[in-house]
C-alpha cells in the first residue's frame, strides 16, 4: 500500500493512488507473461498508451523487467512482444497476498516465479561481473522457447528453467533443439536438482551450479 500511496506518487509515477494499486497487481498477475498492454488497459480503463508510459516508469524505478525477444531469421513465426518479470520475488509475492512458503508452492504461478528469480540471478551476476551482455527470451509460434538467452561477447547462452528437483532427459534435448535454432555455444538446463550433470558448455544443473559456471 505505501508503494502505491506513498513511494511511487512521491516519485512522480503520474497515477491516482487507488490505479496505481490495481496497475501493480495485475502486473504481479501477468509475471513472467508476454506482454499485452492493451489487456491491461481494458482492465483498467486506459489507453495502451497510458499503460505503457506507467510500465516505462516502473522499469526505470528498477521495480520490473521488460525482457526483449529474440529475432533471428530462422523461417519460423517467433513471438515478437516481450516478456515481463518482477524483478524482486518478495515483492511480487506480497502484491499476490502469498503469506509463506507453503502458500506459495501451491500457487499456479510458482514456476513463473522460480523462472523469474533465476533470469534476475544471472543478469546480476553478469552486471557485478562488469561483463558486456544482452538478454532475451526466445519463443516460437509453435511452443520451442528458451526463457533465457544471453548474448555475452561472441558467445551466446541458453537457460531454461524448470520447477523441478528431478529434471528429465527429454528436457535437456528440448533445449538443445531450440538452442540449436539460434547457434546457442552454451546449454544450462536450470532446475531445483540437488547435484548437477555436464560441462561447462551443456549442464543440467541447479541455480547455484549455474552461477559457478557465470564465473568460469
Amino acid at each position: 500500500a505505501l508503494l502505491s500511496q506513498r513511494d511511487l506518487p512521491g516519485w512522480g509515477l503520474p497515477a491516482r493512488p487507488q490505479v496505481t494499486d490495481r496497475l501493480l497487481r495485475l502486473l504481479a498477475a501477468v509475471h513472467g507473461q508476454v506482454w499485452n498492454a492493451s489487456r491491461i488497459g481494458q482492465s483498467l480503463g486506459l489507453s495502451y498508451q497510458t499503460v505503457n508510459s506507467y510500465l516505462d516508469y516502473l522499469i526505470g524505478a528498477f521495480l520490473v523487467r521488460r525482457l526483449p525477444p529474440f529475432h533471428a531469421n530462422l523461417g519460423k513465426r517467433l513471438v515478437k512482444s516481450p516478456k515481463l518479470y518482477w524483478r524482486d520475488s518478495g515483492l511480487l509475492h506480497a502484491l499476490l497476498n502469498v503469506p509463506d512458503e507453503r502458500s506459495l508452492l501451491v500457487q499456479p504461478w510458482v514456476g513463473a516465479s522460480w523462472e523469474g528469480f533465476v533470469i534476475e540471478q544471472v543478469i546480476g551476476e553478469l552486471t557485478l561481473q562488469g561483463r558486456h551482455f544482452e538478454p532475451f527470451f526466445f519463443r516460437t509460434s509453435d511452443g520451442l522457447e528458451i526463457d533465457l538467452v544471453v548474448d555475452v561477447g561472441s558467445e551466446r547462452w541458453a537457460v531454461e528453467v524448470k520447477l523441478t528437483a528431478s529434471p528429465s532427459q527429454a528436457d535437456l534435448v528440448q533445449l538443445d533443439k531450440a538452442a540449436d535454432m539460434i547457434g546457442a555455444n552454451r546449454r544450462y538446463l536450470v532446475s531445483q536438482t540437488p547435484r548437477s550433470a555436464g560441462d561447462s558448455r551443456r549442464a543440467s544443473c541447479n541455480l547455484a551450479g549455474l552461477i559457478d559456471r557465470l564465473r568460469e
